[in-house]
């Protein structure tokens, strides 16, 4: 299943709501779940956000669903 559409369907939204959050249309929201549009940086950061995941979890190069703590991403940018 698409991790946004599961991640939609745990917190029992429609794609109507989501779509309202990101100033969208449901058309439109509907694209990113079905993978026909990729998604842009700032909607994959409000995404994370709301679904208290990190954006990796979201582009299936991870598995794990907690965001990172931010510790770990300030040390990563100081180096």
């Amino acid at each position: 299943m698409n991790r946004l559409k599961e991640l939609r369907e745990d917190k029992d939204l429609y794609q109507k709501h989501i779509a309202e959050y990101l100033n969208m249309s449901q058309t439109g929201y509907s694209q990113y779940e079905t993978e026909t549009n990729d998604i842009p940086t700032e909607v994959l950061k409000k995404l994370a956000s709301f679904y208290d995941t990190s954006i990796d979890y979201l582009l299936y190069e991870t598995d794990e669903r907690k965001r990172y703590p931010k510790s770990v991403m300030k040390n990563t940018h100081e180096k």
